[in-house]
């Protein structure tokens, strides 16, 4: 099984008529996504595309459809928002897509939806995708192949890069979620791999890390310690200045804590095999897979 979206997983839009929201609506239900709801203030009653109905609130729109989780499109200034309505109605998993949210808004966001028994992933991610099941996000869905190969990642386009690459090769995946690489975020490697070692249906993880922050060392702890199935995982950002902001905003070194180098050395001294190259993941798999 997927872990956190499957089949039946019954998703609402915030900002469905936006420009991205309507854009990646339309993706999502072509690849068979249950899209069920809208939300768009001011737009109850409309219909989006003459099929999902779009409801002036989230609390209205889980009443209406039974909506468990949301995705959301919204511009930063009222993102927090948007978040914080997802998390007071009901809903058990909220994607939130959207970039440029201040980090002490964020502080209060992630706290408030742990106290509501939500979880979130993101800011400032691709979402999710479970191949073959359910699409929640921004994901390439023609990338992907259904598989039993986990695949977490700070960043999205690396995503993109390795999923492709393990789908060219055969390897297909049980689930791909991009956690975002924002300073704060709702759903860290450590979540994902926990959920990965307990999914029988995945048997092999990849995670994706870069420089900035301490995930990738925490993770380490966790692919030593706490999981039996075998991991591989690629950093980037091995070139980068020290104190240079490079992509996110929370892929900044300001210590060596934070380095490539640094990661790199906790993950293999945890075990676990790291690319030099993403285009050598692949291979990586092989090699994890039929050593197990």
């Amino acid at each position: 099984m997927p872990i956190l979206i499957d089949r039946d997983t019954r998703v609402v839009v915030q900002g469905i008529t936006g420009r991205d929201g309507s854009f990646h609506a339309r993706q999502m239900l072509a690849y068979g996504t249950k899209v069920v709801a809208g939300v768009v203030p001011g737009k109850g009653d409309e219909r989006f595309d003459g099929a999902v109905p779009v409801f002036n609130t989230v609390a209205e729109a889980v009443e209406a459809t039974g909506a468990d989780t949301s995705v959301v499109y919204v511009p930063a200034a009222f993102a927090p928002d948007a978040l914080y309505e997802a998390a007071d109605s009901g809903i058990r998993l909220i994607v939130g897509i959207t970039e440029g949210i201040p980090v002490l808004e964020m502080l209060k966001v992630v706290r408030y939806v742990r106290e509501r028994g939500a979880r979130l992933v993101g800011p400032n991610c691709p979402g999710l995708l479970s191949p073959g099941r359910s699409k929640v996000g921004i994901i390439p869905a023609q990338i992907a192949a259904p598989g039993n190969v986990g695949v977490v990642s700070r960043s999205g386009t690396l995503t993109y890069e390795i999923v492709w690459q393990l789908t060219r090769a055969g390897i297909g995946q049980s689930t791909c979620i991009g956690i975002g690489g924002d300073p704060i975020a709702g759903t860290t490697f450590v979540d994902c791999l926990e959920a990965f070692e307990a999914d029988p249906e995945t048997d092999a993880v990849v995670l994706i890390g870069e420089i900035g922050g301490t995930d990738e060392q925490e993770a380490a702890e966790v692919m030593r310690a706490r999981m039996s199935k075998p991991a591989v995982a690629f950093i980037a950002g091995q070139t980068a200045p020290p104190g240079r902001r490079m992509g996110h905003a929370g892929a900044i070194v300001t210590g060596s804590a934070g380095t490539a180098a640094e990661k790199i050395a906790a993950v293999q001294a945890a075990g676990v095999p790291v690319a030099a190259r993403p285009s050598d993941v692949v291979g990586l798999v092989r090699e994890v897979c039929a050593a197990r």
